[in-house]
């Protein structure tokens, strides 16, 4: 019965043929590999994020700023539009000067604020665009089309390619007489 037994032990003993050892290394080689590329791309995303929030936070850093300086600017504006040009024209040379002075600070204010990246929306071509434009009412169009622009009653402005406040405008609405060309058809 031993002899039976030490004969069936070294059969049993015979190592089943694992996986090759060089294809294990070549594949711990590729795994790691892989892990490197992407841990080499993952830094690079982190720079670019990184680059990109330091240059918006150095660009959009006087946001607040500036729109404290834009209510400044809008009071400059109000002081010189309530002088009419003939009662400036009429006025002291003592008043002329104090005009010319807030003329050129507002002059100088705008100006900073321009170098700054802050820039005036754009209002000329008369269309509303309601991602840079607030209406705050409907006023009759006089020949102009609905829905566009008939007054700017305050600026905005922009900073970089943000919106720092909506210029606030009066918007031409439907006549009746084109309101009921437009039900007929």
């Amino acid at each position: 019965m031993n002899d039976e037994t030490e004969q069936e032990m070294p059969e049993s003993r015979i190592p089943e043929a694992g996986p090759d050892p060089i294809e294990v290394l070549k594949a711990e080689v590729e795994a790691l590999r892989d892990q490197r590329l992407r841990a080499l791309a993952e830094a690079e995303n982190i720079r670019r994020r990184a680059e990109r929030e330091r240059t918006e936070a150095s660009q959009y850093a006087i946001t607040k700023f500036a729109r404290d300086m834009l209510a400044i600017a809008d009071n400059f504006s109000r002081a010189l539009a309530a002088c009419a040009p003939e009662l400036r024209a009429a006025a002291d040379p003592q008043v002329r000067a104090v005009l010319d002075g807030v003329e050129a600070t507002d002059r100088q204010l705008m100006g900073t604020l321009e170098r700054y990246g802050v820039k005036p929306v754009s209002t000329e071509d008369g269309k509303f665009d309601p991602n840079l434009h607030q209406a705050i009412a409907e006023v009759p169009g006089n020949g102009k089309p609905p829905g566009s622009i008939v007054d700017v009653v305050q600026s905005g402005y922009m900073i970089g390619d943000r919106l720092l406040r909506p210029a606030m405008v009066t918007v031409a609405r439907r006549d009746a007489a084109q309101a009921s060309v437009d039900a007929k058809a």
